[in-house]
């Protein structure tokens, strides 16, 4: 059994966490589990709980998850052909249940770093702290999703760009550049295009955003092409690399 058989987090105003993930998707999700079945007290916070874990195929077939990840041993208690939405469900359940993560659903919108902690603005007001942060926001920096004629602020289908955040970290110095991916069209959805913004390289020193001491990147946020496999190996990376009780490393 990992970690301590009671929660650790009573998440009260004011509470300080060990690491705060933004962003619930391939990255943030691994991370999240992983770093909490390490001992640590962990925040993990998505715009829309609904969309945890999401996949960009409608079905686990050939996802490639790495061996040891949640994702792998999620789908391992189902078929190949199993949909996408039956293992976000089973998936949220697994998170839901790890010992350690707060799994909560706002909008991060700054972040704001001082000597011992890292403070996020959200969108519905309270202020959120902890030790470390990590952006795991995937296409969401002020993605713009485009279907034909169309664009929506977006990252994908029906789910709300991080404009604010976006925002934020440039006005801190952070150098943004633009990348763009494409999601082909399933079964009751469109192809579509995605523009969206991403540090820049040199803006990073590894997984950490070289301007800050307490905020790291992974997945999308970081430099390269991202397959499942490729995203959730640095998922791994980083969870070992981020210092126990969130002091800096």
């Amino acid at each position: 059994m990992f970690g301590p058989s009671t929660p650790r987090s009573q998440p009260q105003p004011g509470h300080l966490y060990d690491v705060a993930v933004i962003g619930a998707g391939l990255a943030g999700t691994e991370l999240a589990w992983r770093l909490a079945r390490a001992g640590q007290d962990v925040l993990l916070v998505s715009q829309a709980l609904d969309h945890l874990g999401n996949l960009y195929q409608p079905t686990i077939r050939d996802a490639g998850f790495p061996d040891g990840s949640v994702f792998a041993q999620v789908a391992a208690q189902m078929a190949p052909d199993t949909d996408g939405w039956t293992f976000h469900r089973l998936l949220k359940a697994e998170i839901e249940a790890t010992v350690g993560i707060h799994l909560l659903q706002s909008t991060v919108t700054a972040l704001d770093e001082a000597e011992d902690r890292v403070t996020l603005s959200t969108w519905e007001g309270p202020a959120l702290h902890a030790r470390q942060a990590v952006l795991a926001v995937g296409a969401f920096l002020k993605g713009r999703l485009l279907i034909g004629d169309t664009m929506e602020d977006a990252g994908r289908l029906s789910e709300v760009a991080y404009d604010f955040l976006a925002d934020d970290l440039a006005a801190s110095g952070v150098y943004l550049t633009g990348r763009e991916g494409h999601a082909r069209g399933v079964e009751g959805a469109p192809p579509y295009d995605v523009r969206f913004l991403t540090p820049a390289p040199a803006e990073l020193d590894g997984f950490r955003l070289r301007r800050f001491d307490r905020v790291w990147a992974v997945g999308q946020c970081t430099p390269g092409e991202h397959t499942y496999a490729g995203v959730l190996t640095d998922a791994a990376r980083l969870a070992a690399q981020l210092p126990a009780g969130g002091g800096t490393a």
